[in-house]
């Protein structure tokens, strides 16, 4: 009898990633960069089953268009760092976090924040994930 083969793969399981954000997902902008609302397009780094839709939650970079803001930034397609969340997301402590909106920051494709300042909280998980952002922020959950 042949032997079994192990399983390759890694030790550790990946965390599990909540489908919070998807495409034509409305975000607010919780940052003074001028656009108060956006809308996803597509999810950097996530390559899915053909006709899935790809999901991000906090922390994941997007592809976002503005739809609300000023004359310069309307129909911008830009990048965006998501740092809240409406759906409820479970942390490896146990502790379940959910925010009242959905809400991003306007960011180069390098990371930076456009910005100067952030409005509202800021997921624990985005801040280390980002650590540019995490200068600008006053309220971290």
């Amino acid at each position: 009898m042949a032997a079994k083969r192990a399983k390759a793969g890694a030790a550790i399981p990946r965390r599990r990633r909540v489908t919070g954000i998807i495409n034509g997902t409305r975000l607010v902008v919780a940052d003074n960069s001028g656009a108060k609302e956006v809308m996803v397009m597509g999810v950097i780094g996530i390559k899915t089953r053909l006709r899935r839709i790809p999901f991000a939650s906090v922390g994941d970079m997007v592809v976002v268009t503005v739809k609300k803001g000023t004359p310069e930034l309307k129909g911008q397609k830009l990048r965006a760092i998501i740092i809240r969340q409406k759906k409820p997301f479970r942390r490896p402590d146990g502790t379940w976090i959910a925010f009242e909106d959905n809400a991003c920051v306007l960011v180069n494709p390098d990371g930076t924040p456009k910005a100067k300042e952030i409005r509202g909280p800021v997921a624990r998980e985005a801040i280390e994930r980002w650590p540019q952002i995490a200068n600008m922020v006053t309220i971290v959950v």
